[in-house]
């Protein structure tokens, strides 16, 4: 396995890390045999972060990874990223709910601390521009998002603090440049490859507009950030997969988004070198971007774990 320097944090972290979201289903799901088969089989291949949510299954996610993991007990260290969402309708301080939500966090994850706490809402000029949006005002302002993730480091309770990386590109540029946040998770693909590309298809040009998030790999390069890509497979699409139960229902990345990238994904096949797999080819295209320190995976089965440890070696 392949180790990267997570930006600043100076943390080396395996290339491919696990992602326990719901796209796969597998720590959304409820066979914990299955998943710690899984889990120990990543943790063989060298793979040392973990990604997961509150919002992934309500909990599940963070409830299996910690009971896999403490089953597993890893011998070599391993690092733990989750993350919280604001509710727009909330009235409640954004403090509060962040240390509750984190509290919960790590109840169900088993641990005291977490080596990232991330945002996982997008970032827009107004609330709710996209879905479940808010404002650079809400994380930088006193007692906001980047306040309370700041006490929480001083206490230990998380190590980095981190950006989900969606949402306007002028408005998440202005959360980057603050220099409050370590980390950045955002979408990066070979379908769209705009965080990190300075030039992105017009409209109409090739029969799609994609969403833009304005090259802000630049912006974190230069802020010396830690970058971990998702939706690397573009939640299948570039894999000939099936759409997964979660892109039938999900608001964020929505079933129209899917078929268009499955469509679209076809015709990367001709670019694909002789003998090469899509997995090989969605892996090289978005780890070969200097500013991506890790790829976030969904692994399905320890076969998953296999062939994208065998299509990226390091």
């Amino acid at each position: 396995m392949q180790y990267r320097t997570l930006g600043r944090t100076g943390i080396n972290v395996s290339a491919i890390s696990f992602g326990a979201g719901p796209v796969s289903g597998l720590m959304t799901g409820a066979d914990a045999d299955a998943q710690r088969e899984v889990v120990a089989a990543a943790i063989e291949a060298g793979i040392n972060w973990f990604d997961t949510a509150p919002g992934y299954g309500a909990g599940s996610s963070e409830a299996n990874l910690g009971r896999a993991l403490s089953e597993i007990k890893p011998a070599q260290p391993i690092h733990i990223a989750t993350k919280v969402r604001i509710p727009l309708d909330s009235t409640e301080p954004i403090g509060d709910i962040i240390r509750r939500s984190v509290e919960e966090s790590l109840q169900r994850l088993k641990v005291g601390s977490v080596a990232l706490l991330q945002l996982h809402n997008g970032i827009t000029a107004g609330r709710g521009e996209e879905t479940a949006s808010i404002t650079s005002d809400d994380i930088l302002a006193r007692g906001g998002v980047a306040d309370t993730f700041d006490r929480l480091r001083d206490e230990g309770i998380i190590l980095h603090a981190g950006l989900t990386g969606t949402g306007q590109p002028a408005a998440m540029k202005t959360v980057i440049r603050s220099g409050r946040f370590d980390t950045v998770q955002t979408p990066y693909n070979a379908l769209n490859p705009s965080a990190g590309a300075t030039a992105r298809p017009r409209s109409g040009e090739r029969g799609y507009e994609d969403t833009d998030y304005g090259n802000i790999l630049a912006n974190c390069a230069a802020m010396r950030m830690g970058v971990f890509a998702i939706r690397v497979f573009a939640a299948g699409a570039l894999l000939g997969q099936v759409p997964s139960a979660h892109t039938l229902k999900t608001p964020y990345f929505p079933l129209d988004l899917y078929q268009r990238d499955a469509s679209r994904a076809e015709q990367l096949r001709a670019e694909l070198r002789d003998g090469e797999s899509m997995t090989a080819f969605a892996l090289r295209f978005v780890l070969s971007h200097s500013a991506v320190s890790s790829a976030i995976i969904g692994f399905g089965s320890p076969s998953h774990v296999a062939e994208c440890r065998s299509a990226f070696p390091g």
